[in-house]
C-alpha cells in the first residue's frame, strides 16, 4: 500500500448479487495512525481500575440492544444469514458484555500463593495492543467474543475483519463510540485482501503490537502463527473443524436427528462448530437417516430478510463453487446423495441443503472441511468404530455425543480428540465456558476465565519476609 492508495472494498449482498457499499482501503499512513492511536490509548486504559472498565463495558450491551434491528439487518445484508440468526448474534454479543462486566473483575483478581514469602501473588496484567484477524460468518460475535474480555483486561484492539463484512466491522467501532468508551480502544483497519499477508506480518512484527488472535482457516492460522513465532509473540488461534456428531445405539433418535440438522445448517452450514460428520450406530442408522433427511428437507431456503427463512445464501460465490466441487467429486467416487446436492439457479449464492451417505474417509466431504450446507452420514458397527471415525481427522475443535445413558456418552466422548465435548446437545459457545480446539483446529482459549487471561501477563510477585 501507498499513502495515495485509491482502491476500495465493495461489499455485495450475497442474496441478490447487488453492491451494498464502497469503502476506501487504508493507506500505510492510515494503518500507522490507527496503530499509534490504540497504542497510546493502551497506556491510559491499563491504568483505569478494573471495576470502572467493567462499568463501561456494560454500557456496550445497552447500545447493542438499542441498535439490534439495524445491526442485524447489516449482518444479513453483508453475509446472508437469516435475520432471526443475526438478531440472536446481537443478543449474544450483548450477553457476553454483560457477563464479563459481571464476572470479569473476579477473573482478574490477584491470587495469593502459599509460600514462605511475606506475600506472594499471581497478578493478571494487560499485554497491550492485540491484533485481531476475524472472519465473516459471525461478524459481530467473533469480535465481541474476543474483544470484550481483552478490553476488560486492559488491552486495546486493532481489528482486521473480513472484507465482505467491512460495514459490520466499522459498526462495531461505532458501537463502542456510542457507548461513550474512550476513543482508540478498538480501531478497524480496512485492508485490501491482496495486502493482508504483508500488512499482518508488518503489524505482528511491530513492537507496539503485543499479541495476535485469529479466527479463520487453518491456512490463515498457519501464516499468522508463523509470523507470531518469528516475533516471539503470543497468539491464539480458533481454526477450522470437521466436528463429529456421534449417535450411539441407545440415543433418543428423533431428538438427535433434529439437533443434527440444526447444527449442520446454522449459518447455511458456514460455521467451524457445525456437525459435519454424522456418525451413527448401525442398529439405529435407518431410523436416524429417515428423521435426519426429513429435518433437513423441512428447512426453508430463501430470502434471508423474509420471515420463515431457515437458510440464506452462502456468503460468497467462491464458497458455492467449493461446496459444489466437493459434492460432485464425492459422488464421482461412489457416494449417494439422499437430498439436495445442487446449487440453486438465479441470483444469490444458494446451495440446497444436502445429505450424503456411503462415504469413505478419502472423499472430500469427509477428508476436507465443508463450509456449507452439506452433511456426511457415516454408519459404524460399534462404539470403537465410532471413536476411530470421529478421531480420523486432522481437526479437533468439538464433538457432540448422544446417548440416553450419560455415563455411556462420556465414556465414548472422553476418547474423542477435541477441545470441547457436548453430550446430548449440539456444540455451541457460552461466555462463561472456555472454548477452543486442538490439532489443526488451533490453540488457546476464548471465553470464561481462561479466555480473559489469554491476553494477560500472569505475573508472579514475591515480597521477601
Amino acid at each position: 500500500m501507498t499513502s495515495t492508495d485509491l482502491r476500495a472494498i465493495t461489499t455485495v449482498n450475497p442474496a441478490t448479487d447487488q453492491a451494498l457499499d464502497r469503502y476506501p482501503v487504508f493507506s500505510d499512513d492510515d494503518v500507522e495512525r490507527a496503530l499509534a492511536e490504540v497504542h497510546a490509548r493502551f497506556r491510559k486504559w491499563r491504568t483505569v481500575p478494573v471495576a470502572e472498565r467493567a462499568r463501561q463495558l456494560a454500557t456496550v450491551s445497552d447500545i447493542l440492544q438499542a441498535r439490534r434491528e439495524e445491526l442485524a439487518l447489516l449482518i444479513t445484508n453483508e453475509m446472508g444469514k437469516p435475520l432471526a440468526e443475526a438478531r440472536a448474534e446481537i443478543d449474544k454479543c450483548a450477553w457476553n458484555c454483560r457477563q464479563y462486566a459481571q464476572d470479569g473483575p473476579g477473573y482478574l483478581t490477584p491470587e495469593n500463593l502459599d509460600t514462605p514469602a511475606q506475600s506472594s501473588q499471581l497478578v493478571y496484567e494487560p499485554l497491550g495492543v492485540i491484533l485481531a484477524v476475524m472472519p465473516w460468518n459471525f461478524p459481530m460475535w467473533q469480535v465481541f467474543r474476543f474483544a470484550a474480555p481483552a478490553i476488560l483486561a486492559g488491552n486495546t484492539v486493532l481489528l482486521k475483519h473480513a472484507p465482505n463484512v467491512t460495514g459490520t466491522a466499522l459498526a462495531i467501532e461505532q458501537v463502542l463510540a456510542d457507548a461513550q468508551l474512550p476513543a482508540g480502544l478498538l480501531r478497524t483497519l480496512v485492508i485490501a485482501e491482496e495486502d493482508v499477508p504483508e500488512t499482518a506480518d508488518r503489524l505482528i512484527g511491530d513492537p507496539r503490537v503485543a499479541a495476535v488472535t485469529l479466527t479463520g482457516s487453518t491456512r490463515a492460522g498457519g501464516h499468522v502463527a508463523a509470523a507470531a513465532g518469528r516475533a516471539l509473540k503470543k497468539s491464539v488461534l480458533e481454526l477450522g473443524g470437521s466436528d463429529p456428531f456421534v449417535v450411539l445405539a441407545d440415543a433418543d433418535i428423533e431428538t438427535a436427528a433434529v439437533h443434527a440438522a440444526k447444527s449442520r445448517l446454522l449459518c447455511a452450514g458456514q460455521t467451524c462448530i457445525a456437525a459435519k460428520r454424522i456418525i451413527v450406530h448401525n442398529d439405529v442408522a435407518d431410523r436416524f437417516q429417515h428423521y435426519f433427511v426429513e429435518a433437513v428437507q423441512s428447512m426453508t431456503v430463501g430470502d434471508p430478510t423474509a420471515p420463515g427463512t431457515d437458510i440464506g445464501p452462502l456468503a460468497r460465490p467462491d464458497i458455492v463453487d467449493q461446496i459444489e466441487h466437493q459434492v460432485r467429486e464425492t459422488v464421482r467416487q461412489g457416494a449417494t446423495v439422499l437430498c439436495g446436492g445442487e446449487r440453486v439457479d438465479g441470483p444469490g449464492n444458494y446451495f440446497t441443503p444436502t445429505v450424503i451417505t456411503n462415504v469413505t474417509r478419502e472423499m472430500p466431504v469427509v477428508a476436507e472441511e465443508t463450509f456449507g450446507p452439506v452433511a456426511a452420514l457415516i454408519r459404524v458397527r460399534d462404539d470403537e468404530e465410532a471413536i476411530a471415525v470421529a478421531n480420523d481427522t486432522e481437526y479437533g475443535l468439538a464433538a457432540s455425543v448422544w446417548s440416553r445413558d450419560i455415563e455411556h456418552a462420556l465414556q465414548v466422548g472422553n476418547r474423542i480428540e477435541s477441545g470441547c465435548l457436548f453430550v446430548n446437545t449440539l456444540v455451541s459457545s457460552d461466555p462463561r465456558v472456555p472454548f477452543g480446539g486442538i490439532k489443526r483446529s488451533g490453540y488457546g482459549r476464548e471465553l470464561g476465565a481462561a479466555g480473559i487471561r489469554e491476553f494477560t501477563n500472569m505475573r508472579s510477585v514475591w515480597v521477601a519476609p
